[in-house]
């Protein structure tokens, strides 16, 4: 077992808080984000995401967890910090906004010059690289996350693997460290170089969102023809080589990561043939605008839209597919009525937002759901929804 540790973490989203409720059952955790209201819910020990297992987690008595807004106190008492800060995809310059990350590297190793930094923020290939060239007494690497949204706290508590850019004593402690955390203790170790551990993370998500694609336009090729896509997927899923998951047709993959993660991997084979992984990014916006023109189609004028979320146990909005279907529908001239249980505004992105399903059942004429729910099956209405088997 690792010696008990002070350790910061930097970003409270899905990753960071999903880390620190774990360290913090075996090390003194201080819990950082610049929000302060989520601090504040944080102190009263109310979770900021609709995930079961962190509020209950937040509940219990027996971790040592500090949450705060200061940052300068809490890295002086930590000996490691690990940045968990939104890399969004800055569509101008191509590639991934890391201004947060490297600020807080910044800022931590200004205030703390000892201090062991881990990355779990999405990066390009060869950020460590540069990171470690300006920062040259500093230990840095990354540490990929493969955590799912709406089951974070699960998938660090029984990870597939371990997957740590360094290959030294450091990095080593630093894979121990995280496997300790998880139930079983079982997980794979992979230590690799710090460019091999960037690229395993976009090739994984990359990957994801392939199979994405792949089943979806398997789906659109059975509804143009009128076949049952649930026949064909069975027939090839059945294959060990390819695997009964991963399976279901959706209106297009969205969330955090997968969009983002796609356009930067693209972005690092700029000068590397290549045609697959672009053809990706493609492959989505065709399904986006195939489900967009087959709801233009129907004769109707208002559409009702069963929430926007990507995934079940999910309230995050962020390059929703749905959303985007939305948008192009409204601009055909229809009218778009909105259920989303988390959103509390009247109006959102030109949408009437309801708040009960007897409301959207009143105001549609066509609902269409990403992911059917079965409070949908007693509403008198057609519901539009590629869902085949009820689950991501």
């Amino acid at each position: 077992m690792t010696e008990s540790k002070n350790i910061l973490v930097a970003g409270l989203g899905y990753v960071g808080l999903a880390n620190a409720l774990l360290l913090s059952e075996h090390h003194r955790v201080f819990a950082y984000d610049i929000d302060r209201e989520k601090i504040i819910k944080l102190k009263d020990r109310k979770s900021p995401l609709e995930e079961e297992e962190i509020c209950e987690f937040l509940q219990r008595k027996d971790i040592t967890i500090e949450f705060t807004s200061v940052f300068s106190h809490a890295v002086v008492e930590s000996e490691i910090l690990i940045i968990a800060t939104p890399t969004n995809y800055d569509e101008y310059k191509d590639k991934f906004d890391t201004s947060s990350v490297e600020s807080v590297i910044k800022e931590a190793l200004a205030l703390n010059p000892r201090i062991d930094v881990v990355i779990k923020s999405t990066i390009p290939v060869g950020f460590v690289d540069q990171m470690r060239e300006k920062y040259s007494e500093a230990h840095i690497l990354f540490s990929p996350e493969f955590l799912r949204e709406g089951k974070s706290l699960y998938d660090n508590l029984y990870p597939s693997r371990i997957v740590v850019g360094d290959e030294s004593l450091f990095g080593k402690s630093i894979g121990n460290l995280f496997l300790e955390c998880t139930k079983e203790r079982k997980a794979p170790i992979i230590l690799t170089s710090s460019k091999e551990a960037e690229a395993i993370k976009l090739f994984a998500n990359s990957y994801l969102a392939l199979r994405i694609s792949y089943f979806n336009e398997l789906d659109t090729f059975a509804e143009e023809n009128e076949l049952r896509s649930s026949n064909i997927i069975r027939g090839i899923s059945l294959d060990p080589r390819i695997g009964d998951y991963y399976n279901n047709p959706s209106f297009g993959y969205g969330g955090y990561c997968l969009p983002k993660d796609t356009k930067q991997l693209v972005s690092n084979f700029s000068n590397i043939p290549q045609r697959l992984i672009e053809a990706i990014v493609e492959s989505n916006e065709t399904r986006i605008n195939y489900i967009s023109h087959k709801i233009r189609d129907y004769d109707v004028q208002v559409v009702g839209i069963y929430r926007i979320s990507m995934k079940h146990n999910s309230d995050n909005f962020r390059y929703s597919s749905t959303l985007e279907i939305a948008k192009r529908i409204l601009a055909m001239g229809k009218k778009v009525v909105l259920y989303e249980p988390s959103l509390k505004v009247d109006f959102f992105e030109g949408m009437e937002v309801v708040n009960t399903l007897t409301l959207l059942e009143e105001k549609s004429d066509i609902i269409i759901a990403n992911r059917y729910d079965k409070e949908l099956k007693d509403l008198n209405k057609e519901i539009y929804t590629r869902d085949l088997y009820q689950r991501d």
